[in-house]
Parts: structure tokens; sequence; C-alpha cells
């Protein structure tokens, strides 16, 4: 403290709030030691102060930053649970003002101590004055239910035992049976008082009491809004752990296990990577656990030998099954955690069936290892692809854990704080109702105990019940105790403070600060998991990845793309015919018409998704993620994409087709030029020019495949075909001319050569 205040300063160090909660920690710590070694440690005061020495553990607050996150919320949210603390104020004063008129003086009975402590009946005892005259033995005395309604402090506690229902049938058994002041109950015969604990239960209960969590959870949202969303119960590190529970580009691409060379081998990894080789295993799981269900303490020998023939048969039949798949997959066999638990857990049932004798003498029970075998069950969720709901919840509680923790280590400080407390206060308390040799305040690990049962809010009145004796015939003052200390009485006071205080802040504001992370976690996760496109979308994705990149490249051919989309399931599923719709994609390309995995994913997302401003964001993001969990794994840099790569193709159609009409319009009109000078040659009768010219016309688009105008046996001039005329299905012919050019250049030239005659030209 000393040195803080020099560092920092004598202005600053009292200008932080953690700085004031150390000073006056230290400040009561040495007060305490100065009053011990002067000896004043007994007095009053000096008694009073030292118990605050239990707030020692608060500086703890100021040193774990993940305590104090969770401490600056609740700092904030002070003003909403001070608001609702109000509310209950207000609305149980109402039926403690009630109660206080209805049942003032009437909770007291006559007590016959040879009875066992059984109230007199009210015809033998009417009332107190009867009750004290009647007291001639010594055996008769009149007492008081100690929770009660005598005045409005008191009927608030009894309304917070009602409300948290922990006691509050013996307080309402007592109302119902009360018949006047200071007068000696009767069974029942005031039943209409059942109406008053029913309204206050409904009312006081259910609305008031659930207004803490409301309230809460209001308050934390509010508080996260301002933060820009951020979570407040968790530290820059655990934001960390939390964003990377969300990751989406982390995946990669796994190598799927090699189906072995050896024929025998292979058959029989075929049957393990069957998905009903497991459903049949997680069968015989099942049945393995009804057999042990079946046991039962006073079972015959013969039954015992029955189950012990079954339990026999069923390690014979994982113990194959082990060995069946370390065959078929070989080394690989161990690169899975499932099947290194199968194993071990094999291995321990093999132990446990042959040393049973050994073991259950010396060590434990065997069946502790059928009972591990039985966690081979959780499997069962990776087969059932609809089981979301409860991946759902396992998300949840994952992304929830350390705000969990966080929360738990603020819960484990107060503990620790009121467990100080109470042994102060509370150690030679008389044993009775809820305070035993188990749960008391005598030590540090049965308080802790007291306090965890306060805080789950079960038999606390029990625990309080010891603490409001002041007297006889309930306690003895002058009882000495071990340290010196006389009494086993308690303070009604300090015990009633130390109870609501603790109650309202473990029971009321810890626990529902717990519901809120929950429920807040929740949300994001059923927001996630109702997505267009959720974890398994993209597991499934990398699955049948595996089956088209089997060595792992992260790259496929462009040929095989199709086939891979429509391998895909809903709904990154692009069924065929799909060409069309993966080159309007515009998908980049690397050297040898490759495509990488990255650019698939996010081109089949975005049209899921839709186009949003923020695609771009998106895809360099998953693209960063990528790369740094591979970083073993080269940059690529494409060349061309799937739009360009086919405007390429239709482009080169386009121009050779061009070319070829050239080509064919030259060599018809050289031919044609030809005929015609052999025939002027040879005197051919004109006549028949038209028929043989139209017959070399005929002959020509045999060869070239494309019908001809006779316009354009007479014209040098051709115009390129469309695109949409490339693309049509009637130009399949045309594309097998274009495949053979080089055939149809040769016969282009041939058709062209001067020393044909004209038979060979027809």
């Amino acid at each position: 403290m000393l040195l803080k205040w020099v560092a920092y300063g004598f202005k600053k160090y009292f200008t932080n709030a953690w700085c004031w909660l150390d000073f006056l920690i230290v400040d009561i710590s040495v007060v305490c030691l100065i009053a011990t070694t002067l000896d004043y440690d007994q007095l009053g005061a000096m008694k009073s102060l030292r118990t605050l020495r239990a707030l020692r553990p608060l500086r703890a607050l100021s040193r774990f930053e993940s305590i104090r996150v969770v401490v600056n919320a609740l700092v904030g949210a002070i003003p909403s649970i001070m608001n609702v603390l109000l509310v209950c104020l207000i609305f149980w004063l109402i039926f403690s003002i009630m109660g206080v008129n209805l049942f003032a003086g009437k909770f007291g009975k006559c007590i016959n101590k040879t009875a066992g402590d059984m109230p007199l009946d009210s015809k033998v005892i009417n009332n107190m004055s009867e009750c004290i005259i009647y007291n001639v033995t010594g055996n008769f005395y009149w007492t008081k239910v100690k929770v009660n309604f005598d005045n409005v402090g008191a009927g608030y506690l009894a309304l917070l035992q009602v409300a948290t229902f922990k006691g509050w049938m013996d307080i309402m058994y007592a109302a119902v049976d009360s018949r006047g002041c200071e007068e000696q109950p009767e069974w029942e015969c005031n039943l209409y008082m059942y109406l008053y604990f029913v309204i206050f239960i409904i009312f006081g209960s259910f609305f008031t009491l659930n207004l803490f969590i409301g309230v809460i959870i209001d308050n934390f949202n509010q508080q996260k809004k301002k933060l820009g969303g951020q979570d407040i119960f968790m530290t820059e590190e655990q934001k960390k752990y939390y964003n990377a529970m969300k990751k989406l580009g982390s995946k990669k691409p796994q190598k799927p296990i090699p189906r072995p060379l050896n024929k025998y081998q292979g058959f029989i990894f075929d049957i393990v990577s069957k998905q009903a080789f497991d459903v049949s295993i997680m069968i015989l799981i099942c049945l393995n656990m009804v057999t042990m269900m079946v046991e039962t303490d006073d079972q015959s020998q013969e039954k015992v030998n029955i189950l012990h023939k079954i339990n026999m048969l069923f390690v014979a039949i994982f113990t194959a099954e082990c060995i069946i798949k370390m065959l078929a997959l070989r080394h690989y066999y161990f690169t899975n955690g499932w099947n290194i638990f199968d194993f071990v857990v094999v291995i321990l049932s093999i132990v446990g069936t042959v040393l049973s004798d050994i073991i259950q003498k010396y060590f434990f029970s065997p069946t502790l290892f059928r009972v591990i075998r039985l966690a081979r069950i959780g499997r069962v969720l990776r087969l059932i692809r609809g089981a979301k709901g409860i991946r759902t919840l396992l998300f949840a509680l994952m992304m929830s854990l350390p705000a969990l923790f966080n929360i738990g280590l603020l819960l484990f400080l107060v503990m620790f704080i009121y467990a100080i407390f109470g042994m102060a206060n509370f150690a030679y308390v008389k044993k009775e109702y809820g305070i035993d040799d188990m749960f008391n305040f005598q030590t540090f690990a049965n308080s802790m105990l007291c306090l965890f049962q306060i805080t789950t809010s079960a038999g606390w009145d029990g625990l309080l019940n010891p603490i409001l004796n002041t007297g006889p015939p309930h306690c003895d003052p002058n009882l000495k105790n071990a340290n010196g200390s006389k009494g086993d009485c308690g303070s009604p006071a300090v015990g009633i403070l130390f109870f609501v205080t603790y109650i309202i802040i473990s029971f009321l504001i810890v626990v529902n600060m717990y519901i809120a992370i929950i429920l807040e976690n929740f949300s994001v996760a059923t927001e996630e998991s109702t997505e267009p496109l959720s974890e398994d979308d993209f597991d499934m994705f990398y699955e049948i990845w595996e089956k088209f990149d089997p060595e792992a490249t992260q790259f496929i051919e462009y040929s095989v793309l199709s086939d891979f989309a429509d391998a895909l399931a809903e709904p990154l599923r692009i069924a065929k015919p799909n060409k069309i719709k993966l080159i309007a994609m515009d998908l980049p390309m690397v050297s040898g018409d490759r495509i990488h995995c990255l650019d698939i994913l996010f081109a089949f997302t975005k049209r899921v998704l839709g186009e949003s401003g923020e695609m771009d964001a998106l895809k360099i993001q998953m693209e960063e993620k990528f790369m740094a969990a591979n970083p073993s794994k080269i940059s690529y840099e494409p060349i061309t994409t799937t739009l360009r790569r086919k405007q390429e193709e239709v482009s080169a159609i386009i121009i050779q087709r061009a070319y070829r009409s050239h080509l064919f319009q030259r060599s018809l009109k050289q031919a044609s030029f030809l005929y015609r000078h052999q025939a002027c040659d040879g005197n051919m009768l004109e006549d028949e020019a038209p028929e043989k010219e139209g017959l070399i016309a005929f002959m020509m688009n045999e060869n070239y495949g494309r019908p001809i105008d006779k316009s354009e046996t007479v014209s040098s001039t051709s115009f390129p075909p469309s695109y949409d005329s490339v693309t049509r299905a009637t130009s399949d012919n045309l594309q097998l001319k274009i495949t053979d050019s080089t055939k149809s250049d040769e016969h282009v030239d041939y058709l062209l050569s001067p020393d044909r005659d004209k038979e060979s030209i027809v």
C-alpha cells in the first residue's frame, strides 16, 4: 500500500476506488494487529472490528482481471438492482403489515417436555397463562415459532422464507392453526389463512423475485450495447477464445485415410468405413448398458453367472472391433481421438475381466471399467445429424465457459468472505435442525459447504433456526467451548443480516447472472443455427471435398467442378445441369485449370446468402483465417477465371468459324472458276454448268458441314456467326469439324490442286 501511495501520488491514489478498498482493508488489519499487541483484542469493539478481517480477500478484486470485469458489470447494474429491491420491499411491506395484523402474538404454544416437545391440546391448556400455572413440575413451557409476524421486520424474514419456499410450510401451518393472541393453537381452526400465503406466493414470489432475472438481463444487455456488442463478463484474452468459437474460415481440407492395397484389408476397410458398422456398434453398446441395468444387489448366483458370460461376450465383441479397425486403418487408427479412447477402454475391459477378483479385492470394482465403456455412447451424436438442438445447447455452453468461470470466481470470493465471517460468529451454536457435525461453521470447509447449501436455496431455514436461539430452554449461554468462550446461543440480529445479505447476493444476483449469461449465449447460438448456413454445412463441404481432393492439395480441376457441386448437400448443392451457373460464378483459376477450395466455398456461400456489402470484407477475413490455419500452403495467384475461360473458348470458336467460312468461300470461288475455265476449254453445254456448279457446292457442304446458299458461290464476303449460334445445340457437327482442322485444310489444298481433272473434282 505504501509503495503504491508513493508511486501513484497522494491525489491519484485516493481517486482510485480499488486503491480505496485496499486502504480500508489494510487499515483494519493494522488496527486489529495493534489491538492484539496491546491486549485490547477482547474488547467488544475490537471483536467486531476483528470480524472485518474477513474482508481481506476483497483485495483480490483489484488483482484478478477476470473478477474485476464481473464486479464492474455488477456496479453498473446496482441502480437497476436497487430499484427491484425497492419494489420488493414496498410490495412485501403490504403483506408484512397484513401479517402483523393477522398473526402478531398468535404463533405461541405450550410444550410438554415429557411428550417429546409436542404441543398440548387446546382443551387441556387454553392459553399462555394456564401453561405457566400448570408448570409446577417444570415440564411445561410456553414458546413461539422463531420465524413469526410479531413485527414488520420479523414479517419480512417470514415472507422471505415463504418466497424462497424454504420452511414456509411450518409458517403456514402455524398461521392456519392460530386462534388468538397468546392462545394455544388448534388444528386448522383458521382455514382462510391459506389464501394469504397463496396470494403472496403468486405476487410476492413468482412476480417480484423473477424481476431480478429480467432486470439483470436487461441491464447487462444495455451495458453490452454501450461497449459495441462486446461481452462485459470476459477479459480480452477470454474474448479471443469466444471469437475463436465462432470462426468460419479456420477449417481446412483433411486428407482421407487411404484404402489399403491388400484386397483383404481393403474389404475390411470398406466395412468399417460404412455408417452401418458404427450404428451396429452403438446398438451393442446400448445392449451392454441394458445388461448392466438388470444387475441387482440380491441377485442369485445363476443370474450372476449369466451376466458374467454376457459381459465376456461383449468384451470379445468390442475387442474384435478394435482389432478389425486396427487391421483396416493401420497406423491411421491412432490419429483419431475416439479410436484412442476405444482402445484404452478395451484394454481396461480386458484387464478388468481377467483380473476382476484381484482388482475388486485390492483396488476397486471392475464395474467402473464398464461404466467408462458406456462413455462411447456419446459417439451417437456424430452419427445423427438431426440432433441439432443438442449441438446448439453444447455450443452455447462452450461459448459461456469464460464468463461462467469469471462469475464462479466472484461467487467463490463471496463465499470465502462469508465463510470466515460465519466461523467468527456462529462456530459454537447449538447443533440442531440444519446444523450438525457436517453442516456447521466450525471449520472453513464446513462453512463453505453450508454456504453452498444456502446458494442453492436449499434448507437455509434449518441453518438459521439455531442461530436465532437466545437463551434457555433452547440453548445454554454458560456452556464452555473449546476456544474458551461460553455459550452455544446464536446472535439473531447478526444471523439474520448474514443470511439475508448472502441470499440476496448469491441466490438472487450471482446465480441469476449465470442464467443471464447462458440465455445470452443460447440466443447467439440459436441465431447461428437458424442461419441459412451452419457449421454442419461447412463440415459437409469439406467432407465431400476430401473425396475429390484425396491428396489435400486444396485444389480441384475445373473439369470435375460440376460433379463436385452436384455431390454437395443442400443448401450448397448445385444440381446438374449446372455448368452455366458455375461459369457465371466467375471462379478464379490457376495454372492447370485448377480452382482453390476457398474460392469455391465463398462463391457457393455467396450464392446462398445473396449479395451484400459485407461480402468482400468477409472474403478477405476468410482468406486471412484460412492462410493462418494453413501456414504450409503457398499463396496462389489466379491467371484467369471460369467466365473468362469460357469467353476465350467462345471467341476462339467464332474466329475459327469465320476463318473456315473465309476459306470455304475462297475454295468454292476458285473451284467454280476452275470448272468454268475447263468447261470453256471443253465446250461444255451452258445448261449443264449450273447443275455441275451446284454439285460442287453440295460436295463442299458435305466436307465442311455447313449449308451453302447459291448466292455464296459468287460472293467472296462472309460474316462470322453470332455468339448464340455458337452455343446452340445445332452446332455440334460444326464443333467436330473444327477440332479436325488439319484434315479440313488438307482437303481444301486437294480441291485447289491444278493437277486434278474434272472427274476428280466432282
